[in-house]
């Protein structure tokens, strides 16, 4: 299956580079070695095969709704790209397992903590499902924004191209300290992450995390080095 993935991969790769102005000065800010929980807005289509082939060769997957599967090609595409399928709105222990074992393999993660797409590129209140897998691990997560993407399909109908832009942030992890970890605690913790995605996207992106002067580091611990 190798030559099937790598050509399927730089396919997709040329594919998205043709039909997208791809606006990324510090893709390279992404580690080579070492697992990395990858999070980042969710705005449409185009981002799922633009970043996961522009991250290659870095080993990477990411998590995608079940629902994903039912269609033939994309469950072809997102089975030899190896993607965690999960089930939202429950505890999908599968999934977890299969997301800890992709850290265990010193690969990225990529999750999108709004837990469904934004229509409109603003983001959305993010769920804390992300924050257990961090702390469980103690992997350390890395801001990746993105935006443009959520006019892509406009754009293909009108044979224009889309301008994509990408900006990567700093990695932190997660540090509770002796507090209870609470679910008020986990909204919290997801909310000072979702602020430092915020903090890398234009005002106009930032919808429910726009007051960044309310953004609190309660809970990051930034990398040292």
């Amino acid at each position: 299956m190798r030559p099937v993935y790598w050509f399927v991969t730089y396919a997709v790769k040329l594919a998205t580079s043709i039909m997208c102005r791809i606006d990324a000065p510090d893709l390279q800010k992404f580690p080579k070695k070492g697992p990395y929980i990858a999070y980042s807005n969710h705005t449409g289509q185009i981002e799922v095969p633009l970043l996961y082939s522009h991250l290659q060769p870095r080993p990477t997957t990411g998590l995608a709704k079940v629902e994903t599967w039912d269609g033939w090609f994309l469950r072809w595409v997102f089975n030899l790209w190896g993607a965690i399928p999960i089930r939202r709105g429950e505890a999908d222990m599968n999934a977890m397992r299969m997301s800890l074992q992709v850290l265990q393999n010193d690969e990225i993660l990529v999750i999108a903590p709004e837990g469904t797409r934004n229509k409109t590129g603003k983001l959305l209140k993010a769920q804390p499902g992300v924050i257990t897998l961090a702390l469980r691990t103690g992997a350390p997560l890395l801001p990746m924004a993105h935006w443009g993407g959520e006019i892509f399909l406009s754009n293909l109908k009108r044979l224009k191209r889309t301008d994509f832009h990408i900006r990567v942030g700093e990695p932190f992890k997660l540090d509770p300290g002796n507090v209870r970890v609470t679910k008020e605690v986990r909204q919290q913790m997801v909310d000072e992450m979702m602020y430092r995605l915020a903090a890398l996207l234009p005002e106009s992106y930032r919808g429910a995390y726009a007051d960044l002067e309310n953004a609190t580091d309660t809970y990051l611990s930034n990398l040292k080095g």
